[in-house]
């Protein structure tokens, strides 16, 4: 399938649908030069994660409870706050093109998109990156260059050079996959802490170069080209999609009592 850019939006939509397990390892270079060590992670959706080094020691297990609610307040002479409980996307239907992306998806305040986390919505970010196709105003959140197909870790993926738009919302302000003027804007907007804050002469990177993994729509790869973080990057190479996970994988390990008199 020839990826254009209305694909390309497409497949930033489509992760909730076309995955529901997925083992994979997670790479950052936080300075250009060098990639950290590294972790592996066992996902399973809606509500379990595995994340252990790459010698194999456990870091975090994360079980979450669904359904998970939000609260919504009514407007009116006597105002209050009641309790949505908000659907997973396994029971909403997007609406789908001919080519089996998705063209439009369900409000996040009907449906709880949101995969496990760890250490930062980065994370959760990467495996729906939505935030990469669709803006606040019904416009693109970004602008998209030099489309084509690679291969990423012996898979096939879909590469652009990506610009944030004005419209571009990432999930988190403050863990944006696009670290750009507009991220800062949304950030200060929200309070801060701004870069800008820290660092103001700051330079922000003039693109990102973005892989989307056509199988599952996962995000694995943005780097930053130019600025004064040139090459920094979020790697992840994925090693099974849809394979069995049994509850073992997400059962913390019980402390021996020598470790619990240490």
């Amino acid at each position: 399938m020839e990826v254009t850019a209305e694909r390309f939006r497409a497949l930033a939509r489509s992760s909730p649908w076309r995955w529901s397990t997925l083992r994979f390892v997670s790479w950052r270079r936080p300075d250009g030069g060098r990639f950290d060590d590294g972790v592996r992670a066992w996902l399973q959706r809606p509500d379990r994660l595995r994340v252990e080094d790459l010698d194999g020691d456990l870091i975090q297990v994360v079980r979450e409870e669904h359904p998970r609610s939000v609260g919504v307040l009514t407007l009116g002479r006597s105002k209050r706050t009641l309790r949505r409980t908000l659907l997973l996307p396994s029971e909403v239907t997007p609406e789908i093109g001919t080519d089996g992306l998705v063209r439009a998806r369900p409000s996040d305040w009907e449906v709880d998109y949101d995969d496990p986390m760890f250490q930062s919505y980065t994370w959760v970010a990467l495996l729906d990156p939505v935030e990469l196709a669709d803006g606040d105003d019904d416009g693109p959140a970004t602008t998209l260059e030099d489309l084509r197909t690679v291969v990423h870790h012996g898979r096939e993926a879909w590469e652009a050079t990506v610009r944030a738009t004005s419209s571009y919302t990432p999930r988190c302000s403050c863990c944006a996959l696009l670290l750009s003027e507009e991220s800062e804007r949304r950030l200060t907007d929200e309070g801060g802490p701004t870069l800008r804050s820290r660092e103001p002469d700051f330079v922000f990177s003039d693109a990102h170069r973005v892989r989307f993994d056509v199988q599952t729509g996962v995000c694995v790869h943005v780097e930053q080209l130019g600025g004064d973080r040139d090459g920094w990057c979020e790697d992840v190479m994925i090693e099974a999609v849809g394979e069995p996970m049994g509850e073992e994988l997400f059962t913390q390990p019980r402390r021996s009592r020598f470790q619990l008199g240490r």
